[in-house]
């Protein structure tokens, strides 16, 4: 049997595999388990790591010329593998199931979501490093404070500045335990203090981290748009200025396979530009399949005509649409993109472009 196509276990096959093995690591857990249960679950455990194994000669297999392209699924192939075997060979039998838990790791290997998280922290580390720098200050301040203030009421809970810190954490973070409470009214007052301060804290790095995503995927997004526009022959002759202004405009829109787009005879208010996958085309005579980097519909945004055909998604198809309204706005501020849509749209009509 081959070990390179299990190299290409999905990210959802990846989840399930994951998710029984850990949840047998649960099980295995409970007390009064028969010997003949815990040995079901351990080889369930087992199959679960040969397919493991499998996986990560495949990609090792596919990979051996490329790796460092795929380094980080790589590592948490090998930590998957490597992990449970070395907690079989050198931990007691009571514990080693527990090791296989670095198999929360799997459904994370084909993520994006890590990679634009290091992008977020990286391009936000400063206001991030300074809200932590405030955090640490109001922290040893407050636990100096609650040590001032309750050494003498309650030593054994204030007696020292490391005692009164974690006092100090917990009222931070707004959790309130309750295990240590001020007795003192002054020190009720700084426990209402450092409640709000931490309030404000902990949206400052929310509101960091919330705009920095925001901004990280209208970036990505920009430039795939981008590249998508400029690629499209009807924008080629178009200037910098004009391209970033219909990029700016245009907004996404994904369609299942099978689905209408839009309809002959219909009233249309929009342009699309296909970013994936195919659609077909009704035309009078044969059905034509346009793809990537393809655009229809424009007749809309010139003259505002019926649909002259009916489009669909031949497979599902990820699009760029351009309102007419938006169109308009643009036309205002680049005359050049409404006459270049317009000329081409008389062309494919058949008429000759007025000068």
């Amino acid at each position: 049997m081959s070990a390179v196509p299990f190299s290409k276990i999905s990210t959802p096959l990846n989840a399930l595999f994951a998710t029984i093995g850990l949840l047998v690591v649960a099980t295995l857990t409970r007390q009064g388990l028969t010997g003949q249960e815990r040995l079901v679950f351990e080889l369930l455990l087992a199959a679960i790591w040969l397919a493991y194994v499998l996986q990560l000669s495949g990609t090792l297999l596919s990979r051996r010329h490329r790796l460092s392209g795929g380094m980080p699924a790589l590592v948490i192939d090998l930590l998957a593998v490597l992990v449970p075997a070395a907690a079989f060979l050198f931990v007691g039998s009571r514990d080693r199931d527990l090791y296989c838990a670095i198999w929360l790791l799997k459904p994370l290997r084909d993520s994006t979501f890590f990679r634009l998280l290091a992008k977020v922290v990286a391009n936000e580390s400063r206001n991030l490093l300074g809200v932590t720098s405030v955090f640490g200050i109001v922290l040893f301040g407050a636990a100096l404070a609650g040590y001032v203030i309750e050494r003498d009421v309650q030593p054994d809970k204030f007696g020292s500045i490391p005692q009164a810190m974690w006092w100090a954490v917990v009222t931070l973070s707004t959790t309130g335990y309750g295990d240590e409470i001020p007795q003192s009214l002054a020190g009720r007052v700084l426990a209402g203090l450092v409640m709000m301060s931490g309030i404000g804290i902990f949206a400052l790095w929310a509101g960091i981290l919330a705009t920095g995503f925001y901004e990280e995927v209208r970036r990505q997004d920009f430039v795939r748009n981008w590249q998508l526009v400029a690629a499209v022959p009807l924008f080629q002759k178009l200037g910098s200025a004009a391209l970033i202004e219909i990029v700016r405009a245009l907004r996404p829109r994904i369609v299942p396979a099978g689905v209408v787009i839009c309809r002959k005879g219909d009233v249309g208010d929009q342009m699309f530009f296909i970013v994936e996958g195919r659609v077909t085309v009704a035309t009078p005579d044969h059905p034509v399949e346009l793809g990537a980097g393809n655009f229809f519909g424009e007749m809309a945004l010139v003259s505002g005509d019926p649909r002259s055909a009916t489009v669909s998604a031949a497979t599902e198809v990820s699009l760029l649409s351009l309102y007419a309204v938006d169109f308009q706005i643009l036309s205002s501020s680049s005359p050049e993109i409404a006459e270049t849509i317009r000329k081409t749209a008389l062309e494919r009509r058949g008429r000759p472009p007025k000068e």
